[in-house]
């Protein structure tokens, strides 16, 4: 007979996972969003408390909202908080601090946004928009290209930040790689048309990524862990993408997890669809055969509708999880990313498992506006 729905969301759901030296109590994961609720920068008590309601709801780890690392075009807003500073680390320090007393673990998820820097924005309004090759997700040169120097700079960057969270205690480090933001605009094609070694093949787009993640292994613990979060469809390009097959993605993700990468957070906007022709296997089932290492799933989880819809008003429905538990019992990834719903509902998890799906909280395009 078929497991009790309940029983077998337990079952594959509440299963511990190691990753260098942190156990995990579960397989879910709070995936990282941007709230901008960091005035200057510096996360507050509110933001403190609102990452400790879902660790209190039995969320297994925290993966932050992205946050600048220290790097004067890092940021384009007043609100996201930083990674760097004496303020916005004690701020952060807070966090850790809320969310272990709560059982939970937290990394910070480390960001540059490049390229998509508005001109005069803070945090430093003087900063220019810098990137690969000066060149925009819309295709107009807009910014500047980043020299030797810059590179080296935006690394070392990262390696800061990345030592910070483990002094912190924080309990590993993703650097976000994903959405056309700086790193991803090194990692793809239209916008990286550099003629030196970091661009050209697949492989050589790969080298800046792999390079910040070299410096922040170096700067950490051996078992300290070290999540890269990547995507193929970038900020309003859904169609772009980084390797057009497996092969080209076994090549980049070889690159990054002889870098130092332990696990791969595998952005997609629905976790349901296949990545390549000829195979059910969605990003992170691909990410996770062609790497070796354990990856992240993400994408609509317990919804009925990805986030596109939802800002652009249609309400977003409950779900059930069938298919996510089909998926992680094959073990095609290993851990899942719930966004929205998490938003909705910080105790989703501890309703799930005690089969109260019918008290759900869905979310809905409100809530962007409170840290709930």
């Amino acid at each position: 007979m078929p497991a009790n729905p309940v029983e077998r969301a337990r079952d594959v759901l509440v299963r511990p996972f190691s990753l260098g030296g942190l156990t995990l109590p579960n397989r879910v994961v709070m995936a990282p969003m941007t709230r901008e609720f960091s005035p200057g920068g510096v996360p507050g008590e509110d933001v403190a408390r609102y990452y400790a309601r879902r660790a209190a709801g039995g969320v297994g780890l925290i993966l932050t909202e992205g946050t600048y690392i220290g790097h004067d075009s890092a940021g384009t807003s007043a609100r996201v908080p930083h990674f760097h500073g004496d303020e916005a680390l004690a701020g952060w320090s807070a966090v850790a601090e809320a969310v272990h007393r709560e059982g939970g673990r937290i990394m910070p998820q480390l960001w540059h946004v490049g390229m998509d820097r508005t001109a005069g924005n803070p945090p430093v309004p003087g900063a220019l928009a810098i990137g690969p090759s000066g060149i925009a997700l819309d295709g107009t040169r807009s910014g500047r290209t980043m020299t030797r120097s810059d590179i080296d700079n935006v690394v070392a960057a990262y390696a800061t930040a990345a030592a910070a969270a483990e002094v912190l205690g924080f309990d590993g480090v993703e650097i976000h790689g994903g959405h056309g933001y700086l790193v991803d605009q090194f990692l793809w094609a239209h916008t990286n048309r550099r003629t030196d070694g970091y661009g050209g093949d697949v492989a050589r787009r790969t080298r800046f990524a792999a390079e910040i993640v070299a410096a922040c292994r170096a700067a950490v613990s051996a078992d300290f862990p070290i999540s890269f979060r990547f995507s193929q469809w970038k900020v309003n390009h859904y169609p772009a993408r980084i390797a057009e097959t497996p092969h080209e993605l076994e090549t980049v993700l070889a690159l990054l997890a002889e870098a130092g990468t332990d696990i791969f957070h595998c952005s997609t906007r629905r976790f349901h669809l296949p990545e390549f022709e000829g195979s059910d296997l969605n990003l992170a089932g691909w990410a996770k055969k062609v790497s070796g290492k354990p990856a992240i799933s993400v994408g609509s989880v317990g919804l009925s509708n990805e986030f596109l819809q939802v800002f652009q008003g249609e309400q977003a429905g409950v779900t059930d999880i069938v298919e996510l538990l089909d998926r992680m019992e094959r073990e095609e990834f290993d851990l899942v990313a719930v966004g929205r719903a998490l938003l909705g509902d910080p105790e989703w998890l501890t309703k799930v498992l005690a089969g109260r799906t019918e008290e759900l909280n869905p979310f809905h395009v409100g809530l962007v506006g409170s840290l709930h």
